[in-house]
């Protein structure tokens, strides 16, 4: 055994993370490793915003470059585009938020809290700790319809001509642009389209940390199919997008697919059905399937006036193509990550906090550490380091002991750690270590690369 080497006697916690603190302990984590932080928060924060911190924005990043590259880059039938958030207020006539993108809004008039009136199961007295609205002493109003989108005015004057809104979801945006792709990129069905980015719906009630914010990421796709051809696409999407969350590391048991009920479906739905996660809060959405059929194109091509129709080139038809949408949540999946990979376990009469993501989600993929400051040490793991950078993000520590700095790496989920130490001097093999098994093997510095490589993308 090295130097460097862990003590094998490691054992996991029963139980360990679970209960009502867990939720607790993974934000606290969140802050004091920089994956989270509460937005503006030298002047008190704003409630329900949150800026994702240097390693929070990695792993963020991450989850949406694998989207990116399971749903556009590894298919040969999915394009991309990034729309812009301000569109033409008629798109929002046309799609039915204007007048119907609203939740049932409820006041208190004691403590002049406001909650959604189907929540009301979920949601706490602010007052009266452990009391629903309505079983505390407050006296709630009837409900009332609150359009979620947020108004705002375009150019130098204030007035109804200028109101634009700030997207409440980025489908729309393709859409609109169905022609245009359909012109550019000679695309035949079945075909998709893709998106990544920012929207925004003035919830009633946000809360559970990232889960339900104001302002939030989507990674939506339309997949526009010949009519006729809906439920095959629709059963076909429903199963890629659960097993992805399975392959990048998600516990199976913490998954469901559930598959709404005929009273949940709008009105132009034929189908729908949500990924959902077991949270430390309970089972919540992270992904919406949904076979809309041909609603949204022709909507906006009444309108509009334009046609959004498609020309079949083999059997001479013309026709309105129906879509199946799968539509995830960027901040709700990394949130989804985060949570499942929160482990704490027992290491030489130690209990860490690790996170064991997986290596392709990891903001850092390795850490290189010189085990002592001196005898060439410091240099030649600098050396390592230059060589790995260029190709996945790595990190440099020299403080504080070995242990210290693998257990700063753990909670931050760094899948590798090596070590330089004194053989490395005479020999040119360095110390790697697997976070999740804390095991260490010896392997020379000119192989590191490529069997860094294999470990994190194999």
């Amino acid at each position: 055994m090295s130097e460097t080497a862990e003590s094998p006697s490691e054992k996991r916690i029963p139980g360990a993370g679970e209960g009502a603190g867990r939720m607790e302990r993974i934000v606290n984590l969140a802050k004091r490793r920089g994956l989270i932080f509460p937005s503006s928060e030298i002047y008190g924060g704003l409630n329900s915003c949150w800026d994702y911190g240097p390693i929070g924005v990695e792993l963020k990043r991450n989850v949406k470059e694998a989207w990116w590259r399971e749903m556009v880059w590894t298919r040969g039938d999915i394009v991309g585009l990034d729309c812009s958030i301000l569109m033409h207020p008629r798109v929002w006539e046309a799609s039915g938020h204007v007048a119907g993108f609203t939740d049932p809004m409820i006041d208190c008039k004691t403590c002049k809290s406001r909650f959604r009136a189907d929540h009301l199961a979920q949601s706490d007295c602010p007052l009266e700790k452990g009391k629903r609205p309505g079983e505390c002493k407050g006296e709630l109003t009837d409900a009332r319809q609150f359009n979620l989108m947020f108004k705002t005015f375009m150019g130098a004057v204030e007035e109804d001509a200028s109101v634009v809104f700030l997207r409440p979801e980025t489908a729309q945006g393709m859409f609109v642009n169905f022609e245009s792709v359909l012109a550019t990129q000679r695309r035949k069905l079945p075909f998709g389209i893709a998106q990544i980015g920012k929207s925004f719906r003035n919830e009633i009630t946000p809360g559970n940390f990232t889960y339900r914010t104001r302002e939030f990421e989507q990674m939506e796709m339309e997949f526009f199919v010949k009519p006729g051809e809906e439920q095959h696409w629709y059963e076909y999407w429903k199963k890629e997008r659960l097993d992805w969350y399975g392959r990048l590391g998600i516990r199976p048991e913490n998954l469901r697919l559930r598959e709404h009920e005929p009273d949940e479906l709008a009105h132009y739905a034929r189908g729908c059905a949500d990924v959902e996660y077991q949270f430390p809060f309970g089972w919540s959405e992270l992904e919406g399937i949904a076979s809309r059929t041909d609603f949204d194109l022709k909507q906006h091509a009444e309108w509009s006036g334009q046609s959004l129709s498609y020309f079949d080139e083999e059997t001479r038809e013309r026709f309105v193509p129906f879509v199946v949408e799968p539509a995830a949540g960027a901040d709700r999946a990394t949130l989804a990550f985060l949570v499942d990979a929160y482990d704490e376990d027992e290491v030489d009469g130690e209990v860490r906090a690790v996170l064991r993501l997986h290596p392709r989600l990891a903001p850092v993929k390795a850490a290189v550490l010189p085990l002592l400051r001196k005898g060439g040490q410091p240099e030649k793991a600098q050396e390592i380091l230059a060589t790995l950078r260029p190709h996945f993000p790595v990190q440099y520590d020299q403080a504080g002991s070995i242990g210290r700095r693998y257990r700063r790496q753990d909670e931050i989920g760094t899948p590798f750690a090596i070590t330089v130490d004194h053989q490395t001097m005479e020999d040119g093999t360095v110390t790697l270590r697997d976070r999740d098994k804390t095991t260490q093997e010896r392997i020379h510095e000119s192989e590191l690369l490529a069997d860094l490589l294999r470990r994190i993308h194999g």
